[in-house]
């Protein structure tokens, strides 16, 4: 058995129009892992992920799951894969139990191995679970999304967008469950706009923009890839004008005695940056450092795609 949980190699989608979605797409998803897929809206996500769903049929290229290929084995390879849309889709008419039991009937679960209440507990709506669906919340409909996505127990799931309008506290539960998940053998690929949640649960990142590839690198190789760093001086004395040294990328000030510099740690370091700020009759007396994150990485590298 293949060690990948989704296997994409040179895929590739062009609509009616000559629109390319997807350009020569490759990449592998390992089992057990969290992983990133990232991109501006419209840079070919939801294709990808309806291609993987059998929703969209893709113009060349190969795709597996869980080791089975979706044209040579779509029934095989759909029974290995649950995906949690962008969009909030539900029956207004059922209860998420009636949901839950009639998702797990068309995926062919029996009912004595069905876990519709162990799954509607496990996010936090069993106290909703004979309640009209179209009563619940935004967030409460997401997560019942997430539970219809589990109902045939895949081994890989794939979420898209799924904190998008949630709450922060409602946020913070589908990830304690997603975690939670992974750590019993699920495999996750997450798509979001929260960057900041990528960079906390994502092991590897790939990031695609207008239909390629850019990168996919694990996440703290990623992050090491962004060459700015910040440094935030306070000065002893407040300062009229902002010093100025070609060595700097950036200076900016905050305030009467506070500067904040950008430089290039490929060139220099911070104590070099301070070197020479005293070196203009400046003192400081406070130093605070600004790490670069994913968000820098993303926009440095999106930006430079044409």
């Amino acid at each position: 058995m293949t060690e990948n949980a989704i296997s994409i190699q040179s895929l590739s989608k062009i609509y009616t129009g000559d629109k390319q979605a997807l350009d020569n797409v490759s990449f592998n998803v390992e089992r057990g892992s969290i992983f990133g897929l990232l991109g501006p809206n419209g840079a070919g996500k939801s294709t990808l992920i309806n291609t993987l769903a059998g929703l969209v049929k893709k113009t060349s290229g190969t795709a597996s799951i869980w080791g089975f290929d979706i044209d040579a084995n779509p029934r095989n390879a759909k029974a290995n894969i649950g995906i949690v849309p962008q969009e909030i889709m539900f029956d207004p008419f059922f209860t998420p139990r009636e949901s839950l039991e009639l998702q797990a009937g068309l995926y062919g679960v029996p009912k004595s191995q069905r876990r519709s209440m162990e799954l509607l507990k496990a996010v936090r709506l069993d106290d909703k679970a004979d309640a009209y669906a179209r009563t619940l919340s935004g967030g409460m409909k997401r997560r019942l999304l997430v539970a219809k996505a589990m109902v045939h127990s895949p081994p890989v799931i794939i979420l898209d967008e799924p904190t998008a309008g949630v709450d922060i506290e409602l946020r913070q539960q589908l990830w304690e469950y997603v975690v939670d998940l992974n750590k019993q053998g699920v495999t996750v690929v997450l798509t979001t706009h929260y960057l900041e949640e990528a960079e906390q649960l994502c092991d590897r990142i790939a990031i695609i923009n207008h239909g390629k590839l850019i990168t996919n690198k694990p996440t703290k190789e990623l992050i090491n890839m962004a060459r700015e760093k910040v440094v935030q001086l306070t000065l002893e004395n407040d300062i009229v004008e902002t010093p100025s040294h070609n060595a700097f990328e950036k200076v900016e000030m905050i305030a009467a005695n506070i500067l904040e510099i950008t430089y290039n740690k490929d060139k220099m370091n911070a104590g070099e940056v301070l070197s020479i700020i005293q070196s203009m009759g400046l003192n400081i007396i406070d130093v605070t450092t600004k790490e670069a994150d994913l968000e820098d990485v993303f926009l440095s590298l999106t930006s430079n795609v044409v």
